[in-house]
């Protein structure tokens, strides 16, 4: 019996009618089977999809949940998903994770999450002010960006603008608001609901942000246990298996903050060692001077509710062409990738030009992979003579102007100009109106987690079987090993063996740390995350039976049930071997030991590796009839197997 952690309410909003009601989460047996986030979401789309609908229709749902843990004394317990048809695939299921204080206040506010349909015929926001629920006029808010449309609503609502003081505003920019591809959702400054084109759909249903403020506590079955639990859990998750993981993570944005007593070298020395740059399409692994002065600006940690890490800053520039500008960064460096490096930008010897650029995507709300990579095969065409100025409308397009980056960037955003809609409509789509479609860099047509994993082939394995962008299956050859998922010590990076069944053991737990209702920096490579998150859930909602293989279950059953709506809207196993050429080109000259590799000769193998891991079928990659039996799947043997 469900005791705890839940609310027990979702809101279902209808743009088009307006209607607003709240109904009750399915039964205990379908919450206890999917947990919540992304493999509850999964579970809605998949009965309330109706079929033959296209992305950016009103029928396709916005379905935003909480996990268990979500909002409660887990560590880092902030993770809300929105899952929807992906808008940059078309075929896939999206699933895009936020963190920071929206899903929290969500839960404070009484409720599990938000299934919004519909369009509405002008532009409203959705307010949920505890038990009031109502749609406002947005009118006055359009074309202001993500930054700007949060301060608004605050003001109006007599609430402080700094962020985590009462309400958490999710809003889309002018990326959104014209629907451009990969448009992103921003919460809270620092975070964002930021993969599978979330923002363009929302753009669609013309609803300009979310505002969501909540004063209620959460309840849960056994307190004292959970918060042992997560007294014990933070600390591991401070000093043992995370400790690697998160000292690359902050050598990426403050180098010389400290993480268990561990401090940085300088700027983004550690990931340039490990994987090298996502620079000028990918063409090369480095850029010299690119981070060089990062750590010497204003930086202030900005750590999400009941957040022990603050992977988040805010930098204020205090030097070069940017200086006085005030940035809001979330954690991660593959955001700078996509706004600065994929298009040589970065190293001019001003420290504020990539950071200055990764805001400015944000407040446009685009995703920096998805247009970064739309701008980066254009620019190589440019330099190859493909593209002139006159097809340009009169931009000149060189690595690394930043000037001209953002004119483009701030084009495509409002979607001024032949050219910038040439590039607004994603990578693929970019790279054959360019003329260069084999040097687009992408995944299924959307753009990808953007380190250059040339370099690291089980994470590059988990990205091109992944059903959506972001982080699938992490791997175990990169940032951390993964000790839950059977891998003690790190993978050889540049082997082929063992990727398929690597891939498959790290995405199924994955899964698990994807709807449980906490962010992945709290499990990720810890010794006993496993347990500690199972053991939580357990205190959380009265499940004193569950277990960590059952939790690895609902992993498997929600990649399963994923890969099962993946192929009953198009997707096949050539869309998982057949990849961009550009992500399968041999590593450039400066990728140290990678160099001139390809992984390539064995992707298909790899792929098939996977599917046999997995339970599914070599050639097709349909889950086996005798897999779908085991996760409790039998309902669609039929559908895929007739």
């Amino acid at each position: 019996m469900i005791r705890g952690g839940y609310r027990g309410k979702v809101i279902r909003v209808n743009l088009t009618t307006g209607d607003i009601n709240t109904e009750d989460l399915p039964d205990e047996k379908i919450v206890r089977q999917y947990i919540g986030c992304f493999g509850l979401g999964l579970w809605y789309l998949t009965k309330e999809l109706p079929a033959g609908v296209a992305p950016l229709e009103p029928e396709n749902p916005l379905i935003f949940l909480n996990g268990p843990l979500t909002g409660t004394r887990a560590p880092c317990p902030t993770n809300c998903t929105l899952t929807t048809l992906n808008a940059d695939t078309g075929f896939t299921a999206g699933r895009a994770h936020t963190h920071g204080w929206f899903g929290p206040y969500l839960a404070m506010a009484g409720y599990d999450g938000i299934i919004i349909t519909g369009a509405s015929n002008n532009w409203v926001y959705l307010l949920i002010d505890d038990n009031k629920i109502e749609l406002c006029d947005a009118a006055k808010f359009i074309g202001k960006d993500t930054h700007e449309t949060e301060d608004l609503i605050k003001k109006d609502h007599e609430i402080a603008t700094k962020v985590g003081a009462g309400m958490s505003v999710a809003a889309i920019g002018p990326g959104g608001e014209n629907m451009v591809a990969g448009a992103i959702i921003e919460n809270d400054k620092n975070h964002s609901f930021s993969h599978s084109g979330v923002g363009t759909i929302m753009g669609s249903k013309r609803l300009k942000a979310i505002a969501v403020r909540g004063t209620g506590s959460i309840a849960v079955s056994d307190a004292d246990k959970l918060a042992n639990i997560s007294r014990e859990w933070t600390k591991r998750s401070n000093t043992l298996g995370a400790r690697g993981l998160l000292e690359v993570a902050a050598a990426e944005l403050h180098p010389e903050f400290k993480w268990g007593g561990g401090v940085q070298k300088s700027d983004y020395v550690g990931v340039i060692e490990l994987v090298g740059l996502s620079a000028k399409n990918w063409s090369v692994n480095s850029l010299p001077g690119f981070g060089e002065g990062w750590s010497k600006q204003k930086l202030t940690p900005r750590h999400c509710y009941g957040c022990q890490i603050g992977c988040a800053c805010d930098v204020e520039i205090i030097e070069g062409n940017y200086k006085g500008a005030k940035v809001t960064l979330s954690g991660g460096g593959e955001n700078i990738e996509g706004a600065a490096s994929i298009v040589g930008a970065g190293a001019s010897g001003d420290p504020g030009e990539a950071l200055y650029l990764t805001d400015l995507y944000d407040r446009l709300g685009l995703e920096t992979s998805t247009i970064g990579c739309s701008l980066a095969v254009a620019f190589e065409a440019y330099e190859k003579g493909i593209l002139t100025k006159n097809d340009t409308d009169g931009l000149e397009l060189k690595w690394g102007d930043a000037k001209t980056i953002e004119t483009l960037l701030r084009r495509i955003a409002h979607r001024e100009g032949r050219f910038a809609n040439m590039l607004a409509d994603g990578p693929k789509i970019a790279g054959q109106r360019v003329g260069l479609p084999e040097a687009s860099v992408h995944i299924k047509g959307s753009g990808m987690n953007l380190h250059d994993w040339r370099r690291a082939w089980g994470v590059l394995l988990g990205q091109i079987v992944g059903g959506s962008c972001g982080w699938p299956g992490p791997g175990a050859d990169c940032w951390a090993p993964d000790p839950d998922a059977g891998y003690k010590e790190k993978t050889d990076p540049l082997s082929p063996n063992g990727k398929g069944e690597e891939v498959a053991k790290t995405t199924i737990l994955k899964m698990w740390n994807d709807s449980n209702g906490t962010c992945w920096f709290a499990t990720w490579g810890v010794p006993n995350g496993l347990k500690d998150s199972v053991n939580a859930v357990a205190a959380s909602v009265g499940w004193d039976d569950f277990s960590p293989e059952e939790a690895l279950k609902v992993g498997h059953r929600v990649l399963t049930l994923e890969r099962i709506f993946n192929v009953a809207h198009g997707l096949t196993a050539e869309d998982d071997i057949n990849v961009s050429p550009r992500i399968t080109d041999p590593a450039p000259a400066d990728a140290g030991p990678a160099a001139g590799k390809s992984i390539a000769p064995y992707i298909d193998g790899m792929v098939r590796d996977y599917y046999q891991n997995v339970g599914w079928d070599r050639k097709t990659g349909k889950p086996l009839r005798s897999t779908l039996k085991k996760l409790g799947l039998e309902e669609y043997a039929d559908f895929l197997w007739r």
